[in-house]
């Protein structure tokens, strides 16, 4: 039996809780709403929307698909037995927890892979959860032990270092401006993330959390491309509804600074502890001048 110590258990079985609550929540979902699916399309005599075409930026939630009562069962089985707890704390989790219960199944967007990733694609149980990691051997290594995530390596143009003369010269060069600002290709501006895999371009995200790269010593990454390129794809929602922003590790000057700059404080809708949640309009109908606030 593994003995953990008493803080660890205590985080552990709450972890627990809220993952057996996510899967009742999700199974209860799925059933009334593929009742309603089917009962609406036989009394219009439609095909169900998952099957119909439409013009909409790409979803990819499955709305008939049975959520992976397997991936919520192993999800369970490790937070109940290992040592090793997310990094977040349950109050910062709880934030985040509590925009999936409403959201979910939903596409999910998260900066970092770790211990807590399982416990997110569990979260979001139906939906599309999409992991995005700069370290490759750390990348590997959380694969090899939680095959069934859906992560990309990724590589970041930017050092920590470079953040105050980033913050400085990205104003000067139009492309980076709204409404100019786009990511996919876009090496003009440093702050894109120009190169990441084709999926996350082509779909629409609701959820986006930003907890990666490493952004605690010079030659780092640092959060600036992330969280400038969190802000476009938000601005570019072509779907209804805000997305919901996610920024960990407020507490860091970089972070702090670069998402007043382009997460808005008037998007800052609460957060709890190092987390911030912001909740951000897209740019049509909420024009600013060349400018993201």
């Amino acid at each position: 039996m593994v003995k953990l110590p008493l803080t660890r258990w205590i985080v552990a079985v709450l972890m627990a809780l809220l993952l057996l609550g996510a899967f009742l929540l999700c199974d209860l979902i799925r059933q009334s709403y593929a009742r309603n699916i089917l009962t609406d399309s036989s009394n219009r005599g439609l095909n169900p929307p998952s099957l119909r075409q439409t013009n909409r930026p790409l979803r990819f939630i499955p709305v008939l698909q049975q959520p992976s009562s397997d991936e919520l069962r192993s999800a369970l089985l490790h937070y109940a037995t290992s040592p090793i707890v997310p990094q977040q704390t349950i109050s910062e989790i709880r934030v985040s927890f509590d925009v999936l219960r409403r959201r979910s199944p939903c596409n999910f967007l998260v900066f970092g892979l770790g211990h807590d990733s399982p416990m997110w694609s569990a979260f979001n149980s139906g939906g599309t959860t999409l992991f995005l990691e700069e370290d490759p051997s750390w990348f590997q290594s959380v694969l090899r032990k939680f095959p069934s995530l859906r992560a990309h390596h990724v590589r970041y143009p930017t050092k920590l270092s470079e953040a105050d003369k980033l913050m400085e010269s990205y104003r000067k060069e139009p492309e980076c401006m709204p409404p100019k600002a786009r990511l996919k290709d876009n090496r003009r501006c440093r702050l894109a993330l120009a190169d990441l895999p084709g999926e996350v371009y082509k779909m629409e995200w609701d959820l986006i959390m930003i907890d990666a790269p490493k952004g605690y010593f010079a030659e780092a990454p640092g959060r600036m491309g992330a969280i400038y390129s969190a802000a476009v794809m938000a601005r570019e929602r072509k779907g209804e509804g805000f997305t919901d922003v996610f920024l960990h590790d407020v507490d860091r000057k970089v972070e702090k600074k670069f998402a007043m700059e382009f997460l808005c404080k008037k998007y800052l809708v609460g957060g709890s502890g190092r987390l911030w949640h912001f909740r951000i309009p897209p740019a049509s109908g909420n024009e600013t001048a060349g400018t993201f606030c």
